[in-house]
């Protein structure tokens, strides 16, 4: 949902020739985001920390080198030294009606995007001499989700929900010519960018189940695809992604009219590429990018004013072809009506 992030990590990806990641951001919504809540008038303000030290190559080790080459010549060889620090914030407008479609509530909503990022890649090559690219930047606006078919059915025990959204390429996007020794002048993107420049669509299902009635506990599990459109300014076509998201929410009273709330739980995802990069300009268009994460979820409610707060801690373990770090979540959500 946090397209901004998205933006960023792809930027700081592209930079250093490996894949472009995805828009989806499995770490930026709550265990229970994915269904469909009961009618009415939602906002939630969704704020994201990511920062990465490492990246991996495609077999999932850390990467030593790296080589720059554009065109038909042999290329640069550059040691990367990778400090990548992300905030992104996604103000989220969600309504919910009365409408039945097949038996489902029809709901929608829209999640624009804002991130300031701080991609700091010193770089040098093997023999000693090097380049430096260090960028901080303001926040800026990244791309915008909007989902304008999302149905959910609500039953005892279970919820169901599918939706089919797309990312607008709103955010800061533009190219720039860079000039190496041996490599010469090729175009790249721009270090203050935050959008992708690309559009995409993307598929999503979504199931919890409530071992009690009372849905004092929820088991999670969701499913996000998302195909690609072509790159502003670049020939490529950048492969789909599937992501699973996972996690276990336990609400647990603290005061005994039950009025507030402690939520806790774990929560996890993995991501694949699951399609092959496309166009004259794909680097290795047959590697594929995945990430896995695991972490934990604390919350509050307090029902009389309709209003949550949960906090994420993610830990990236396992990543191929892009970026391995960590993320901070903290999502406020108030029904107003």
């Amino acid at each position: 949902m946090s397209a901004g992030a998205a933006g960023i990590l792809a930027l700081a990806s592209a930079g250093l020739q490996a894949g472009e990641v995805g828009h989806f951001m499995p770490g930026v919504p709550s265990i229970r985001d994915y269904v469909v809540p009961e009618p009415g008038f939602y906002t939630a303000l969704m704020n994201y920390w990511y920062s990465a030290d490492r990246m991996n190559d495609a077999g999932g080790n850390r990467l030593g080198s790296v080589t720059i080459s554009p065109g038909p010549g042999p290329g640069l060889t550059l040691k990367p030294r990778i400090d990548v620090e992300i905030y992104a914030i996604s103000p989220t407008f969600i309504w919910v009606s009365d409408w039945k479609i097949l038996g489902a509530n029809y709901a929608a909503y829209a999640a624009p995007s804002f991130a300031n990022a701080s991609i700091s890649g010193s770089v040098s090559t093997v023999r000693g001499r090097g380049v430096a690219a260090t960028h901080e930047s303001d926040i800026g606006l990244g791309d915008l989700f909007v989902q304008p078919l999302w149905l959910g059915w609500n039953r005892k025990h279970f919820d169901f929900a599918l939706g089919y959204g797309f990312y607008a390429p709103t955010g800061r996007y533009d190219t720039q010519n860079v000039t190496l020794p041996v490599v010469g002048t090729f175009r790249t993107e721009a270090l203050d960018n935050i959008g992708l420049g690309f559009w995409t669509n993307q598929f999503q299902g979504a199931v919890s189940w409530y071992p009690w009635e009372d849905k004092r506990m929820a088991v999670s599990g969701v499913l996000t695809y998302e195909t690609h459109g072509e790159k502003q300014d670049f020939d490529f076509t950048p492969g789909d992604n599937l992501t699973f998201n996972w996690g276990i929410s336990q609400y647990l009273p603290l005061t005994k009219s039950q009025k507030l709330l402690l939520e806790v739980g774990p929560m996890g995802y993995s991501s694949w590429q699951v399609t092959d990069d496309k166009g004259a300009d794909a680097s290795n268009p047959g590697v594929h990018d995945e990430v896995h994460a695991v972490g934990c979820q604390v919350g509050l409610t307090y029902v009389p004013w309709m209003l949550s707060v949960n906090f994420r801690y993610l830990n990236e373990f396992s990543a191929k072809d892009r970026f391995q770090g960590q993320s901070f979540g903290l999502n406020i959500a108030k029904k107003f009506w």
